[in-house]
């Protein structure tokens, strides 16, 4: 028996290094993660391409009050069509044949009748027209819908962040609890390969029957398959992580070591007040709000007014007698359109009425959905808790039997399955452990705390 002791306390050591944490301690890892997958995350960058967008709209919308200046110039050539005829000849020649004889000269000529043709000839006409909005209702509503389109994309590209803060931690502590699970796995492989060793030794010497070593060898082999299980699944977790990063899929990923509970602070609150699908809903609703206006800006008059600096003449000639300015202003009322605004403005109010109740049932789900997420915490509390209590029973239960079977006490198969409990309580400890981190970012979700920059 005292070889069999020797050979067992090795087996305890081995067994009491599985306690130790797997992780080297790197806090703040996960923070910088998120930071680069805000950074380098492609549906981000799409959404503020489209915000930019949105942001021009609001410049062009904001250039309209200002003056437009624009220069045109027409030339014509014309021969035939429409003449007035003007009597010259008949109206002077009389009186300029009576002067020549009086004067006793024929300095006064006959004229003959004209006929002017309408359409002008070899004339040109170019000018600087600079034209200014007075009084425009339509280009004040238009603007504030661009700057409320402008607040609705921020608060879209926002609403991508925080799905995408959710994703990128969701997939952390899924990579922590495989990568975890793979390290407790790789572990109890030493301890069952170690057994097997110990075990084989012990039939060598005939202290022990042959069923023992082959239920060693079904457990190292069990084991090995379960690592490699375990292995994949890591592998794959580490794979999602890296593509919400946008980063190559097979990059290492540097982890936090996780040995407490989440803070419960945020898992009290009732209020998801910040979440931006209530945001976007209020903003649609103003929006809506200036749909009505600016179909009810038909009552208000458009006035304008305009400035034209230019040179028109026949021949091409520029002088003092070709340049003009003319100014204008214009007032443009529209009296009656035989009920086209009117339905207009009862649309916007049917759409006010439908965003009113949207916001409703919007508010309702994501409530619930916050009540669901704090009960799933609470669960995963509960389970955690269990699983620490259940590790150390099965921790204390493993070394008494372990105990008991070097006096002899014990067989192998009582053993081997205080063993296997103590590595399942293991796994079930660790994976309560991240499933509460988990649901706590699930709560950050549904209530909107996590702060993004």
């Amino acid at each position: 028996m005292k070889f069999k002791s020797q050979l067992f306390y090795q087996l305890l050591l081995l067994s009491s290094a599985l306690l130790v944490a797997p992780f080297a301690k790197a806090q703040g890892k996960l923070d910088e993660y998120i930071r680069q997958g805000l950074a380098s995350n492609e549906s981000i960058r799409q959404q503020n391409f489209v915000l930019e967008k949105n942001i021009y709209a609001l410049k062009e919308a904001k250039s309209m009050f200002l003056p437009d200046v624009t220069f045109s110039t027409t030339y014509t050539k014309a021969d035939g069509g429409r003449t007035i005829d003007f009597p010259t000849g008949d109206l002077l020649n009389g009186a300029y044949a009576t002067l020549n004889r009086l004067t006793g000269s024929n300095s006064f000529p006959q004229l003959q009748n004209q006929s002017i043709l309408l359409n002008p000839d070899n004339f040109y006409d170019a000018k600087f027209r600079t034209s200014l909005p007075i009084l425009n209702a339509e280009l004040i509503y238009n603007k504030r819908i661009k700057q409320q389109q402008v607040d609705l994309q921020k608060t879209e590209v926002l609403l991508y962040k925080r799905e995408l803060v959710k994703e990128i931690k969701t997939a952390y502590y899924s990579y922590l609890k495989a990568a975890s699970a793979t390290s407790i796995y790789e572990s109890s492989l030493r301890l069952v390969e170690e057994g097997l060793r110990i075990n084989t030794k012990l039939y060598d010497n005939s202290k022990v029957n042959r069923t023992v070593v082959l239920r060693s060898q079904n457990e190292v082999s069990r084991i090995n398959a379960s690592l490699t299980t375990a292995t994949k699944t890591a592998e794959s977790a580490r794979y999602y992580f890296n593509f919400l990063l946008n980063r190559p899929l097979t990059d290492s990923v540097q982890l936090d070591n996780i040995t407490e509970l989440p803070s419960q602070d945020q898992s009290l609150g009732s209020s998801v007040s910040g979440r931006e699908e209530l945001s976007k809903l209020r903003i649609a609703k103003d929006i809506n709000g200036n749909l009505t206006g600016l179909a009810k800006s038909y009552l208000i008059p458009k006035v304008g007014t305009y400035l034209d600096l230019g040179s028109q003449a026949f021949d091409w000639k520029v002088n003092s007698q070709s340049k003009y300015y003319f100014l204008g202003v214009s007032l443009e009322w529209n009296l009656f359109s035989f009920g086209r605004h009117s339905n207009r403005i009862k649309q916007t109010l049917s759409d006010q009425q439908a965003l009113a109740s949207q916001t409703d049932y919007v508010q309702q789900q994501l409530l619930t959905e916050l009540k669901v997420r704090q009960s799933g915490m609470q669960s995963a509390i509960a389970q955690y808790n269990a699983a620490q209590s259940q590790l150390k029973t099965s921790q204390t239960y493993y070394n008494d039997e372990l105990k008991l079977y070097k006096q002899g006490m014990a067989i192998y198969i009582e053993l081997l399955d205080a063993q296997n409990q103590w590595i399942d309580a293991q796994l079930n400890a660790n994976i309560a452990l991240y499933d509460t981190w988990i649901a706590n970012t699930a709560i950050e979700r549904a209530n909107a705390s996590f702060t993004i920059q």
